[in-house]
């Protein structure tokens, strides 16, 4: 693994949402579960590796093709909609470490972003539930992107709008496609696998840390260990 000696100093944080911010992937997988349920499948491991960190269209008809189901993907997306917002108001939780490490950020001025690959209108829900809204400079999300991740487009476009070098913007990610899609991107990549993503190839990121309140993430940014 590299010493944070070598790590460019950071200018700026890109925070993919599900999985890493919050619990939301365990949360999708009881969506997964009950859409299928309701059609007379189970929802495996597998399946679920196979659509984690993509657009909800495309992991969706991962979903149809894999069960071979009688579905659309408009109509998947509507019944998840549904079966999701009411779990999201009881059940959403940020995953450890995630405030103190804002408080941090904002505490050194270091500006930051949410990067993902769900929707607009799902990410300002779950940010309001969070009461993190404010906090972010800016949220690019599926509505902005043409090629979602791994495709590095998500984080070409976080570091033109934080206009810095890529080498000078953290991404912190969850999983695979997501650190591939940062690594692409030439940014500085943070894998925070969960739960859900234990089993994921990070080969090649900078950093693998634990949690967000992993000391490791505070080495690789301009904190006081750094001032001269």
């Amino acid at each position: 693994m590299e010493s944070h000696h070598h790590s460019p100093a950071i200018e700026a944080v890109a925070f993919d949402l599900d999985g890493l911010m919050v619990n939301t992937e365990e949360l999708y997988t009881e969506v997964g579960g009950v859409l299928l349920a309701r059609r007379g499948q189970q929802v495996t491991r597998e399946l679920l590796d196979k659509m984690m960190g993509r657009q909800s269209s495309v992991a969706l008809q991962v979903m149809i093709d894999w069960h071979q189901l009688d579905a659309t993907v408009a109509q998947l997306q509507e019944e998840s909609d549904e079966i999701f917002s009411r779990l999201l108001e009881d059940r959403l939780a940020p995953m450890p470490g995630l405030f103190s490490l804002f408080t941090k950020l904002e505490t050194y001025k270091i500006p930051k972003a949410v990067t993902t690959s769900s929707r607009r209108k799902f990410v300002t829900r779950v940010l309001d539930l969070l009461g993190a809204a404010d906090r972010f400079q800016f949220l690019l999300t599926a509505e902005d992107i043409i090629h979602g991740k791994p495709d590095p487009e998500i984080y070409r476009k976080a570091a033109q709008r934080f206009q810095v070098d890529p080498a000078r913007m953290l991404v912190l990610e969850d999983s695979e496609i997501g650190c591939r899609a940062a690594m692409a991107a030439g940014a500085y990549t943070v894998a925070v696998p969960g739960k859900h993503s234990q089993n994921h190839c990070f080969s090649g990121v900078n950093l693998i840390a634990t949690s967000l309140s992993d000391p490791v993430i505070d080495r690789a940014l301009p904190f006081e260990v750094h001032s001269r």
